[in-house]
């Protein structure tokens, strides 16, 4: 018997694995809120440099004298091409002929210096940010990406770090430390006294947010039978998605930074605390050589789901006799090495770890599109729903391969098509965006079904890691990518474009893997392409 047969004895899809995945999905809703938090929390308001002349300042958003305030503005900085304030720079002294409206500047040297007594921002839509905390615009605004690659390493650190260590210690243990983790090193970010504490607490927060996905994905695809894994996929997807919406409703509600940080941090407090309820995976269990408790938690399972008596028919034999390979393959060392040892392994590594690197260059770029941030916010959510929809028929029906490809290449199209669209079309640059992220979600949705097949049980499972690892290898540049603007404005979206359609085209190199038996081996992986191969051989030797 397999432990599929057994998983459908003890109850494939009844009470438990309903409440198991439901409790599982509610830390990853506000996944999304971290991820995309510095849209919120690292929002560039307008500014201009503090205005010299006047030793009290008081031309904000509570100003009454608006002419008085406009005068002010226009003998003090200069304006650009745009005729609207600089940001970085003002006069020297201040320039009383240009109150005058049949005024000419031209031949008039009027000297400039930068901000040297801080800026003054428009705190209408954001009372305050980090931006505004730390003045990090003009000489300091590339700080703000940094902050957010930070925060992006910190995932990429958490996935091979809490991958390893969840397979020493279980999904479950990782799980509830990850929660912890989060809810302390969140709430400390809002505490933050500085921009370098700031950028600690979140990498810690980030290596927290990879400890809850991987876990989270892990648990709840190995108490799910293979047939239902794509609408669990499909399940946790949307949660994220609908987090989207959530942060876009907490951001709109608390314009305070400090506040919204804490707003989301704090109710992983309480997922720390349901987590105890979870039940550990029956095949970590069985890999580690705790068959005892393996066989007690499918006996849970089975009173869960009201098949107490089928659960007590179980044997600690039945458990060893379907979990013989994954324990034989846990007894196996790999590494991440195991990545890129062999040729077809790298392959599927190299075609994968490109796939992410435009989403999140796209959703961290909202203040860019010329509209209310909470709204752009919103509808990038919503075309998530779509999207992943459509996305899973396609796996479904027609592949994984064709499915990935396609949206690939169909959200660089997009991003490209943008560079060629006027900034005064703020309205199709809008759709074109959406339209990228979408085929992006589908494509991210995808890829973690994709890679877990694509890979042998011994890295899938042995290093649990291995997936995630690969698709947040790039993570943590794409929010650099967003100072290359400062050398040609189209530039990250060149990039952004090239990197998904470069993924799709060689996403068509790799095997199709629905309805396929997944690989247990490396060996398995390799011997995959050995028919082809030989086949190729074979009609050479016939001509």
């Amino acid at each position: 018997m397999t432990f599929a047969e057994l998983l459908e004895q003890v109850g494939s899809m009844g009470r438990f694995q309903i409440i198991h995945v439901t409790l599982l999905v509610l830390p990853i809703l506000l996944m999304a809120s971290h991820n995309i938090l510095q849209n919120f929390t690292a929002a560039t308001p307008g500014h201009h440099c503090h205005i010299a002349i006047v030793a009290n300042y008081t031309c904000d958003d509570n100003f009454t004298d608006v002419l008085y305030c406009q005068e002010l503005l226009r003998i003090s900085i200069p304006v650009d091409g745009n005729q609207q304030p600089e940001k970085c720079l003002r006069f020297i002294s201040a320039q009383w002929q240009l109150l005058d409206p049949n005024a000419t500047t031209n031949g008039t040297e009027m000297d400039m210096e930068p901000c040297m007594d801080g800026w003054i921002y428009d705190k209408t839509v954001f009372t305050s940010t980090i931006i505004t905390e730390w003045d990090l615009v003009c000489g300091s605004r590339t700080l703000k990406q940094m902050a957010q690659s930070i925060y992006m390493a910190g995932v990429l650190v958490g996935a091979i770090v809490f991958g390893s260590l969840s397979d020493k210690f279980g999904r479950k243990s990782l799980l509830i430390w990850s929660c912890l983790q989060m809810a302390i090193t969140g709430s400390c970010a809002a505490y933050s006294s500085n921009f370098t504490m700031y950028c600690v607490f979140r990498f810690l927060t980030g290596m927290a947010l990879s400890g809850i996905n991987l876990n989270c994905a892990s648990l709840s695809v190995e108490w799910t039978p293979t047939k239902l894994r794509a609408a669990v996929g499909m399940v946790t997807g949307y949660s994220y998605s609908i987090g989207q919406f959530i942060l876009a409703g907490l951001a709109y509600v608390i314009p305070d930074w400090r506040w919204l940080q804490l707003a989301v941090s704090v109710p992983y407090f309480i997922f720390f605390f349901y987590g105890w309820w979870f039940t550990e995976s029956a095949r970590w269990l069985a890999t580690a050589g705790k068959l005892n408790q393996a066989l007690k938690e499918m006996q849970k399972v089975a009173r869960i789901n009201g098949r107490k008596e089928e659960g007590d028919k179980l044997s600690i034999e039945d458990l060893r006799a379907s979990l013989q390979k994954e324990m034989s393959s846990a007894k196996s060392t790999h590494t991440a090495a195991d990545l890129v040892r062999t040729q077809s392994v790298r392959r599927i590594s190299c075609c994968l770890c490109f796939i992410c690197f435009a989403y999140y260059g796209l959703a961290m770029d909202l203040q860019n599109f010329g509209v209310s941030i909470y709204l752009i916010q919103v509808v990038y959510g919503a075309v998530d729903i779509p999207a992943k929809l459509i996305g899973f028929f396609m796996i479904s029906f027609i592949g994984r391969r064709v499915t990935q490809a396609s949206a690939l290449i169909l959200a660089g199209l997009a991003i490209l098509a943008n560079i060629f669209v006027p900034q005064d079309l703020q309205t199709l640059r809008t759709l074109l965006a959406v339209f990228g992220k979408g085929c992006l979600a589908a494509s991210f949705n995808c890829a973690f079904l994709y890679t877990g097949e694509l890979y042998p049980t011994v890295i899938r499972y042995v290093d649990a890691n291995a997936p995630y690892g690969v698709l947040s290898g790039l993570l943590g540049l794409a929010p650099l990518v967003q100072m290359t603007s400062e050398y040609l404005p189209s530039l990250p979206l060149i990039i952004y474009g090239a990197a998904p359609i470069v993924s799709g085209i060689t996403t068509c190199f790799l095997p199709e893997t629905r309805n396929m038996p997944l690989p247990d081996t490396i060996e398995d992986v390799e011997r995959q392409n050995l028919p082809d191969k030989t086949l190729v051989e074979t009609k050479k030797f016939r001509f």
